[in-house]
Parts: C-alpha cells; structure tokens; sequence
C-alpha cells in the first residue's frame, strides 16, 4: 500500500484546511428540519463562491477535477474540522456525476449550475418497499403516453424529498423483459400534480427520510437520462458514486474523533478503572485503524486504476459493526444516565451519545445492508455458492 502523497496533493490539503478554519460556521445549531435544511443550503453557497462544492466534478461543469485521492481528502479535512454536511449532497454526489456521463448537453446545461449553488435540491427516487437491496425488482411504471411517461408506483427511504426541486427517478417501461433490461432512468419534477410526500420518522426522532408516491404523474420524454430501458446502466454509474471513496474516508475521521471523545467520556466517568471496559474500549481505537489500513488499501487500488472489487463490501461491513460497538460502548459508559431522553437537562453531551447510538441501527442499513455485503463477500471473495 502506498501511505505517501504527492506535493500537489499535500498543497491542496493544506489550502482547503486554512479555508475550512477560516469559514466553518460555529456555534448555533438546527433545532428543527427545516432550519436544518436552511443552514445546510447557506454552507453549500459558501463552499460554492469558494470553489468547493464540487471537487470532483470535471472543471467545464464547475468543479476542480479532482484525483480520487484529493476527494478523499477532501472528505477527510471536511470530517475533521467538524464542518457541516451539504445540504445538495445527492445532486453533488450522486445526480450530477450522473448528468455528466449520460447526460444530453440540454440537460447538463439545464440542472448542473443549479445543483452545485444550491439553488435546486434533488433526491433518489430508487428504493421501494419490495425492492431495496434488490432494486432491480422495482414495481414504479413509466408508461409511454406521445410525448410523455405516466409515473404510478412508490418510492421509500427519500432523503430531503420535502426540500426537493427534483429527483433521478428509476422506473419500469418494460415488463416483457428480463427486470435489469425494462428500466429507465428519468428526472421527475417534485411540484408535479400527483406527487404525495409523506415524512418518515425514524428511531433518532428526525424525518429527513419520506415516502413518495406518484399518482398517474406526468413527465416529458426528454426527462430520460439515457437511453429508455437502459436505466440499469445508469444506475450503475450513480451506485458506485454512492459507494465510492468519499463515504469510508470521512467516516474514518469521523470514527478517530468519536473514539477520542469516548475515550475523554470514560476518563470523566472512571469507567477506565474496570479493565474489561478498557479492553474493550482498546479493541475499538484497533478497529478505526483497520479501517484506516482498509481505506488505504482500497485507495492504492484505485490510483493503480485498478476497479474497486468485492473488497468495498468489507469496508462497508466492518464500518457497521464498528459504528454499532462504538454505540453500545459509549451507553454503557454513561450509566444509568444512557436512559435519559434528548433534552432532559441531566443527559450526557447533550444526548449526543443516545443519538449515535440510535442511528448505529441505521448503519447496517443504508448503502447495502450487512446481510447483502456479507453474501457479497461470501461469493465474490470465498467463491461460497448463492444462497
């Protein structure tokens, strides 16, 4: 593996820290989803006046062409200096990297400025209630109406849909087919007559997730981004974004701050004086640098040009478990107190600790759950016959 970086490399860590410990915003923070959403959208503007909302787009769309290694560390400093997510971040990761390679130049010069100020939020309309970790069994139809597609189906697990100017929308316009080959890939519009958005709410208390239905909605045929029947491609091209460098390399960072911040937890509470919970604690802190080591491997593979393999899905795997027994650890480590609800006065960290270890469940979950990696890994890496 390879644990060097170039000067350029170095050069444009170092001018995107001095930027981000001049500018993240500190202080007060959302209370509520909607003032979440507003002060996400301000930080995106200014990422975007100082050239960084995109830095992996290619520069003709607004971006800084950034190697996959300067994306990592891009996503690193961000995690590290505790900086706000972007309020697009579907539009930047995943839709627009889309546009750009199968895009028409109608479209790109349509939505790709507006994705990147912030000035149009998108979601993914992929997953369905019968069709999550197998999307390609997908019941959402696109009928063909002259010019149009008559959208009627369900869509779940809607990040921001309530926010959203518009969303990359996989429905089926072929069912004689095998289901990989009748899918297209079309961008609806969120203000259509016959779109009902419902919030989620999860376990943690927050609903930036929804359902969405669509109700015989009309879109024009140029909404199609590529070819019609050829959405699995397309899909293709927005999973392995969603899958990509950025996610495991910021989590990384993420994970060091956390172990630091419980390790400062069980100090405070002498939970360091029983030598279980040190061991335990000891196996987590050698777990975020497995994954560091796992993170660097896979980057190794990439600046080679090799493709990522079957090997992400440990990645993803081994970041779920870690996340889970960073939770548990840091529950037990507060005590009787770990029972408090957010906003009792008495509660540790201001419910931070509760919070994480709520959302821990949703880690197993999103981005391909841990039973799909597990059998990934099984056939791919073990060559274990399908279950």
């Amino acid at each position: 593996m390879n644990f060097s970086y170039t000067t350029k490399e170095t050069e444009f860590r170092l001018e995107l820290r001095a930027w981000l410990n001049a500018n993240v915003p500190r202080g007060l923070q959302p209370s509520t989803l909607e003032e979440e959403a507003e002060y996400l959208t301000a930080w995106q503007r200014q990422l975007f006046d100082a050239g960084w909302a995109a830095v992996h787009w290619p520069s003709e769309y607004g971006g800084r062409g950034a190697s996959l290694t300067e994306q990592a560390i891009f996503q690193e400093e961000m995690a590290r200096a505790r900086a706000p997510q972007m309020m697009n971040r579907v539009g930047i990761n995943l839709v627009g990297p889309t546009l750009i390679q199968h895009g028409t130049a109608a479209q790109k010069d349509r939505y790709l400025a507006k994705i990147l100020s912030c000035e149009e939020i998108w979601c993914q309309l992929y997953s369905e209630p019968d069709a999550g970790s197998d999307l390609a069994s997908l019941r959402t139809r696109a009928d063909a109406r002259g010019d149009d597609f008559l959208i009627n189906g369900q869509k779940v697990w809607t990040s921001y849909a309530q926010f959203a100017a518009f969303g990359i929308l996989l429905a089926r316009t072929d069912t004689k087919v095998a289901k990989h080959k009748g899918i297209s890939c079309l961008i609806a519009d969120m203000h259509a007559p016959g779109i009902t958005i419902r919030p989620l709410r999860q376990i943690t208390g927050s609903a930036e997730f929804s359902e969405t239905f669509f109700d015989n909605v009309s879109i024009p045929r140029n909404s199609l981004i590529g070819d019609e029947n050829a959405g699995w491609r397309v899909a293709s091209t927005t999973l392995a974004h969603e899958r990509g460098t950025s996610f495991p390399f910021k989590e990384q960072v993420l994970h060091r701050i956390y172990a630091d911040e419980l390790r400062d937890l069980l100090t405070h509470n002498s939970a360091t004086n029983d030598a279980v919970t040190r061991q335990r604690y000891a196996a987590r802190f050698i777990e975020v640098e497995i994954m560091r080591l796992h993170n660097c491997r896979m980057m190794t593979r990439l600046s080679k040009g090799e493709l990522p393999g079957p090997e992400s899905s440990i990645v993803k795997l081994f970041w779920a478990d870690l996340t889970k027994h960073m939770g548990e650890l840091s529950l037990d480590a507060n005590g009787p107190a770990s029972q408090l609800a957010v906003g009792d006065s008495r509660v540790p960290g201001n419910g931070k600790w509760q919070q994480r270890m709520l959302w821990s469940r949703c880690g197993s979950i999103a981005g391909g759950t841990s039973e799909i990696q597990r059998n990934i890994i099984a056939q791919r890496l073990l060559g274990l016959p399908r279950e």
